[in-house]
């Protein structure tokens, strides 16, 4: 029987060391739970949601994308505050209803890093005003704006906020949160967010705060606080968390916290089956070249360019290269990749005309002449009978892949003009995340346990360095590390600790390599990420 509830407030490890479930383990999860739908809600930011989209579909539950927004009480654009008056940071749970929605949140989510961040990604009720079209709000935590005041302000002015929201989101698209993680203030705000919902109107929604996966797994994340705040385990002022409850919690126990509120363990359902957002899977979106004034199509140009490259290739092209470079410009019309082949070009000419080094070429796009004869490539595929079908295949339609080498030193430059050729809105490099390895984790874990760096890098460097052995996999192979880990209880919590956190997602930088172009602003296409420190990325890995 399918469970009765569905979570519309989880965080994953996306939420950067401050949440500790992986997707795929979040998923199983749910699907074990028999929940039949699931929402993801980062802190600000949308990395995980293609991938939790993905693997919600493949374990067949209803994905719904979200994210927990931090919303300054001022203005997004003003960072004159201090550090410690970031507790004027409300959060705002937003859920995708459908394609504007997730449009929206792309949106919020971009304008957090790009005009708003200051510590955190910020958005504003200005905003919020702009983008609020196929979303569902909920008031979130203790953190909350309604949650807040109530607590410091009073139910009158509560019920203001709840008309401000309301107004924002429209009349059936705002609810009011019931947690219970057995904080004292949330009993405070448990019974004045109740009355709220009686005098106003506004349904009650219950969620719980999840940011671990399992009750056992709570001292794992409390390390995982202590590396996003730098502090040391012990240290008695360190940032926690007042509660051992931010678990994924099953439909019982759910049941059995909102026993006296049956309706909003109800509302997380018929939130759930309102959100009905799909995502878009297998079109391409390719961007538009800038034409010469004389030429009308892209298949025009290509084609121009490609018999004025062999000419430069081959004194006298035969009928062999003809024939070839109409076969291939052929499958390259009919699949739509004209446009692709001249930006590549573009790319690789600016190049080799500035003196940038660039590779002779690998891999599949080694097989294209029309790769040779445009001079992305310095292999001749007629020459050493290579195959086309290697890269673009009419039978199966794929993105064609072409690498390009460019040398490292100047690629900056070349960055630089894709930015300037195609426009800043058009173009961000691809975020990558680095994740704890199981050596790395066994040094986190060390440093915020205190053990001395000596003695957590021996027990590091007893783990096989070949490339992804896991920690399960060394303690099964390794006799000493398994006797350590048996025979002193320091090595066992450090083991045990390290266990829960081996794999979490660490930390975003940028791809070396990758870079977006988009046909119209990023922001359409795919959520944008920056900050103080990182340049302009995407939001999505590769």
């Amino acid at each position: 029987m399918p469970s009765n509830f569905v979570h519309l407030h989880v965080h994953s490890e996306y939420s950067l060391l401050d949440g500790s479930i992986q997707v795929e383990k979040l998923v199983r999860r749910a699907k074990d739970l028999d929940m039949r739908a699931l929402a993801l809600t980062d802190h600000g930011n949308m990395f995980g949601a293609v991938k939790f989209y993905k693997t919600a579909r493949r374990y067949g539950i209803k994905p719904i994308l979200g994210m927990e927004a931090y919303v300054t009480r001022g203005n997004r654009r003003d960072k004159s505050k201090k550090k410690g008056e970031l507790a004027r940071i409300n959060h705002l749970v937003l859920l995708a209803r459908d394609r504007e929605g997730y449009a929206n949140l792309m949106r919020l989510s971009s304008i957090g890093y790009l005009e708003g961040f200051y510590y955190k990604p910020r958005i504003d009720l200005e905003v919020l005003r702009e983008y609020c079209g196929g979303l569902i709000a909920l008031s979130a935590c203790l953190r909350g704006d309604i949650a807040q005041t109530v607590l410091h302000d009073g139910l009158e002015e509560a019920k203001n906020k709840v008309d401000v929201y309301r107004e924002i989101f429209g009349e059936d698209n705002f609810y009011l949160e019931l947690q219970d993680h057995g904080i004292e203030d949330e009993l405070r705000v448990r019974d004045g967010v109740r009355q709220l919902a009686r005098e106003t109107g506004v349904p009650l929604v219950a969620t719980n705060d999840a940011h671990y996966l399992a009750a056992n797994d709570a001292q794992a994340h409390e390390v995982l606080l202590c590396l996003q705040t730098g502090s040391d385990f012990e240290d008695p002022k360190r940032f926690r968390f007042t509660t051992n409850e931010l678990y994924f919690k099953n439909a019982e126990e759910m049941g059995e916290l909102f026993a006296d509120t049956p309706e909003a363990i109800e509302n997380s359902l018929a939130v759930a089956d309102r959100c009905n957002f799909e995502l878009e899977d297998g079109r391409f979106h390719l961007p538009s070249f800038p034409l010469p004034e004389t030429y009308q199509s892209n298949s025009e140009y290509l084609k121009h360019l490609a018999y004025e490259g062999a000419k430069e290739r081959y004194a006298k092209p035969g009928d062999d290269v003809k024939e070839r470079l109409e076969y291939e410009l052929s499958v390259i019309d009919k699949m739509g990749y004209n446009g692709y082949f001249l930006v590549v070009r573009d790319i690789v000419n600016f190049a080799r005309s500035t003196g940038v080094a660039v590779g002779p070429g690998r891999g599949s796009a080694a097989g294209s002449l029309l790769c040779y004869v445009l001079g992305i490539t310095d292999v001749d595929p007629l020459e050493h009978g290579l195959l086309f079908e290697r890269m673009l295949n009419p039978e199966r339609v794929s993105m064609p892949d072409i690498d390009i080498d460019f040398c490292f030193e100047r690629r900056d430059e070349v960055i630089k003009y894709v930015i300037e050729r195609y426009g800043k809105e058009n173009v961000c490099q691809i975020i990558t995340f680095g994740t704890m390895a199981a050596r790395g984790v066994v040094r986190d874990v060390g440093s915020v346990l205190k053990i001395p760096y000596g003695d957590v890098d021996r027990v590091a460097k007893l783990i096989p360095s070949t490339p992804g052995t896991t920690l399960e996999e060394a303690l099964r192979s390794v006799p000493e590390l398994k006797k350590l880990a048996a025979q002193d209880p320091t090595y066992e919590k450090l083991m045990d600790l390290s266990l829960v956190l081996e794999g979490i997602t660490r930390h975003a930088s940028i791809h070396a390599a990758g870079m977006i172009i988009t046909p119209t602003t990023l922001m359409n296409h795919q959520p944008q990420y920056s900050t103080n420190t990182v340049e302009l990325t995407s939001q999505y890995d590769m």
